[in-house]
């Protein structure tokens, strides 16, 4: 790993933290993710603003993530989320689909669909993990996938509880272009969208993706990162009516899949 003068800390960055840990990885930990928060680009005073930091324990530690790869040092001395972060995260989606396969495929078991676990990835959505089902149909999902959350159930599903601007700010940075004749493609319907997921605990992507599949979605509750499930199938099987006995099948397997996420474990 390499070394910088940044490891010379102050004797605070040093100081064990609760239940054991090192504070100055708690700290370097935070910091990763409030520049993730603030959509992979900062500058030390917002870091120090957000986070409560004097501003040289942050430079300290900005410039050891940079001399190991994590984060960049742009031209305007602002920081962002460097490449090492990408061999990382895909590594733990990977995993984290593998943990999913053993629900997902319950879901198959129960509803007889084909059942997706998919990740908020910065502004995109990305399929992680499936299992198809055992009807021959061919669709549009498949891991590694990388789509628009605004014209899909998990997409609903893991937007639904995000403040209304920062949604409207999502929006307007990936544009909300149709993929199907049923595609939302303003933020007030979308953001419409969102409050009938909220009300009705799961979202729905009728032919909005691709015409002739719909999907319903749950998003998995107290996720480490942000995760849905969902079943996909064709229309004319995944109507309206079988809604009020797949939901609920979707919800127990979200809350399951929860547990055994916090417990870094598979099922």
């Amino acid at each position: 790993m390499p070394t910088s003068s940044a490891s010379t800390t102050d004797a605070s960055s040093k100081t064990p933290a609760a239940g054991g840990g090192v504070q100055s990885l708690e700290r370097a930990f935070d910091l990763l993710e409030r520049m993730a928060d603030a959509g992979g680009e900062v500058g030390l005073s917002e870091l120090s603003a957000a986070s409560g930091l004097p501003l040289p324990t942050i430079h300290r530690l900005m410039r050891t993530l940079v001399a190991c790869g994590y984060v960049r040092q742009q031209p305007n001395r602002r920081y962002s989320l460097g490449p090492r972060l990408i061999r990382l995260g895909e590594s733990a989606s990977r995993l984290l689909g593998t943990w999913a396969r053993p629900y997902l495929a319950r879901l198959v078991e129960e509803t007889g669909e084909t059942a997706n676990m998919a990740l908020l990835d910065g502004d995109e959505i990305v399929y992680v993990a499936q299992v198809p089902s055992k009807h021959s149909m061919r669709m549009f999902t498949e891991v590694g996938r990388r789509v628009l959350p605004h014209s899909t159930g998990v997409g609903k599903a893991l937007l639904a509880h995000t403040p209304a601007d920062e949604v409207r700010a999502l929006l307007a940075r990936t544009g909300m272009p149709a993929a199907t004749e049923k595609t939302i493609t303003t933020p007030e319907g979308f953001l419409d969208a969102l409050e009938q997921v909220r009300k009705s605990g799961y979202a729905v992507d009728d032919n909005e993706q691709e015409i002739g599949v719909r999907c319903l979605a749950v998003s998995v509750p107290n996720s480490p990162t942000a995760a849905a499930i969902s079943i996909s199938g064709p229309a004319g099987r995944v109507t309206e009516a079988v809604a009020e006995s797949f939901v609920p099948i979707l919800q127990g397997v979200a809350a399951e899949l929860s547990v055994a996420l916090a417990n870094q474990s598979p099922a």
